[in-house]
């Protein structure tokens, strides 16, 4: 039994194909196939039913697996305390990121990040908030990025900073309100939201949970992304909430449709997420001081009320 051989047999298990877990794993199909075969033969099992399409776990083989990821995670470790022995900087490092979360703060500080840690080779993958869970745990990926707090017992979070929520209301929709707007001035016959499974609009029904309005939300339009939002709120169909971050990049004649909160100002908090017993502290910590240097220019906002995005387990 070989640390290789378990890798293999991870692979298949996570991509359900021998062909596209050889592709993953940077090796042949036969290659993969044989070196698998072998390990069944060792162990005197049978991991994998062939006969299924997508392939599927025997009994005992998802009791391997769940053992084979113990073991290739420990022995990653033994690289990681000499790594963090020296102070090395480097390596290869997966970070997960929820999809409200990549496009506005990636380009701030992926540049910057890897000018400064040449070394480290940086994966970037876009997960939701549940996947990123399950992959942390699986060892899948090493860190991630997304709105908490999560309450999950074995994974750390280290707040990055707290993005308040920005009202985005086109002109037939400010009649009647001021400069400055709280949650009972939306019309919630007019709220357009994300799709469900993303965990902004978990916190924005989780505001409205907040103040009392229980009953039902009458949403007319989802969409899985702010422009689209954006773009249908212009035509005079409805109002939406963007992060502050996103408000940024907004073309200039759209700026008269932001409106701000009042004070407390409802945001979400952002943190640096990673399993309690990560040993790519060295990295994790880098990433977050390359993260906080960037953000602190772009969000100064004190006096603002926290508003958590669980409101499922698939936000």
């Amino acid at each position: 039994m070989t640390i290789t051989q378990l890798i293999y047999t991870i692979a298949v298990a996570e991509y359900k194909n021998f062909t596209l877990a050889a592709e993953k794993s940077f090796v042949s199909q036969p290659t993969l196939s044989m070196q698998i075969q072998k390990l069944e033969e060792e162990l005197g099992i049978i991991i994998f039913d062939r006969t299924t399409k997508p392939i599927q776990l025997t009994e005992v083989g998802a009791i391997i697996i769940k053992q084979a990821q113990k073991i290739v995670e420990e022995s990653n470790r033994i690289k990681d305390i000499v790594d963090q022995q020296k102070g090395f900087i480097g390596g290869e490092f997966r970070v997960g990121i929820i999809p409200t979360i990549t496009p506005t703060l990636l380009p701030m500080f992926l540049k910057t990040f890897i000018k400064k840690h040449p070394k480290v080779n940086l994966i970037v993958e876009e997960y939701n908030t549940e996947e990123i869970i399950q992959r942390l745990r699986n060892g899948q990926i090493d860190a991630a990025i997304a709105a908490t707090p999560l309450e999950e017992a074995d994974i750390k979070e280290a707040v990055l900073y707290y993005e308040p929520f920005v009202g985005y209301f086109p002109e037939r929709f400010r009649q009647g309100i001021s400069k400055k707007i709280d949650i009972n001035d939306i019309d919630l016959h007019h709220l357009l939201l994300l799709q469900d499974g993303h965990c902004f609009r978990n916190g924005v029904i989780n505001l409205c949970k907040n103040n009392s309005l229980d009953n039902e939300l009458p949403f007319k339009l989802e969409s899985g992304s702010f422009e689209t939002l954006i773009k249908i709120a212009n035509e005079g169909l409805g109002v939406t909430l963007l992060p502050y971050l996103h408000t940024l990049d907004l073309k200039a004649e759209y700026l008269i449709n932001l409106v701000e909160f009042k004070d407390p100002k409802p945001a979400r908090e952002v943190s640096l997420i990673y399993r309690k017993s990560e040993l790519k502290i060295q990295i994790i910590e880098a990433l977050r001081e390359t993260i906080l240097s960037v953000v602190r220019g772009a969000i100064a906002f004190s006096d603002i009320q926290i508003i958590s995005p669980k409101l499922n387990r698939k936000s």
